[in-house]
């Protein structure tokens, strides 16, 4: 009974010191974070990706990938303006426009910094990362039809890098699950009132259930397929090289201008 009375007590301790050690990795960010302009993260033309070799790769980033729905309907959003208040610089407003099926509507909105971390990566000694946890709200136009208002969190991940430069994190962007700027919330139509879950990120979507499975990266669940995904899956796995081309074409369709 002593000899596991022991064994249990020092697992605590272990378990107490890997919590402290974490956290002396990461801190609060939150003051500072108003310094810096979330919307070189959130509308980023280009990410630059590293890895532990040091080696670096400046690729175009794609626009979100997201869902409306039970039915996990494909949902787009193209964020166009996002400017940093100069009264409040934990506040920011953007401007936009969603797309489900054929329906596309502008938005207007905002997004509010609640919590700010920053931190050392063990893999990466030169840089400081972190993310900020933020509200947003989106309010599609009221007088156009199928119209609603979008609410929830996204997490933002950015870096600071050596030069002191604040930018998109892509540190490990060609590991298994990379992503970013992913969002969590709901969209409420006006007329009805009624909500569905609306979700969408960099590269991967959260809380996507069987929609997403993929394991290295984002991939449609062949059953989903007529819920918007056709394209998608076709730019990644198309049968012949024409679908291939057929679905890159598609999915680099600018659809907001």
């Amino acid at each position: 009974m002593e000899k596991k009375v022991k064994i249990k007590f020092l697992l605590l301790l272990t378990m107490f010191f890997a919590q402290a050690y974490a956290q002396e990795k990461t801190r609060n960010f939150y003051d500072e974070i108003k310094n810096y302009d979330l919307s070189k993260i959130i509308t980023a033309d280009s990410i630059l990706s590293e890895d532990v070799e040091n080696t670096k790769e400046k690729l175009l980033r794609a626009d979100p990938i997201g869902f409306i729905g039970d039915d996990y309907q494909r949902f787009y959003i193209h964020f166009s303006s996002v400017v940093q208040s100069k009264t409040d610089p934990y506040k920011y407003s953007i401007r936009g426009k969603t797309k489900v099926k054929e329906t596309i509507r502008p938005f207007e909105g905002s997004l509010v910094i609640k919590q700010a971390v920053i931190g050392k990566n063990d893999d990466f000694q030169k840089y400081l990362q972190g993310y900020a946890t933020c509200e947003m709200i989106l309010q599609e136009d009221k007088t156009q039809t199928s119209t609603g208002i979008i609410k929830g969190t996204i997490n933002i991940g950015y870096v600071i890098d050596p030069k002191k430069n604040f930018r998109y994190d892509a540190l490990l962007f060609y590991t298994d699950g990379f992503s970013n700027n992913t969002f969590t919330g709901t969209w409420t139509s006006y007329k009805t009132k009624k909500s569905k879950k609306c979700n969408f990120g960099d590269y991967r979507i959260p809380e996507s259930g069987d929609l997403d499975v993929g394991a290295g990266e984002f991939s449609p669940n062949p059953k989903y397929l007529d819920k918007g995904w056709k394209y998608y899956m076709l730019s990644m796995h198309g049968a012949t090289e024409a679908d291939v081309e057929s679905g890159r074409n598609k999915e680099k369709t600018k659809w907001w201008k």
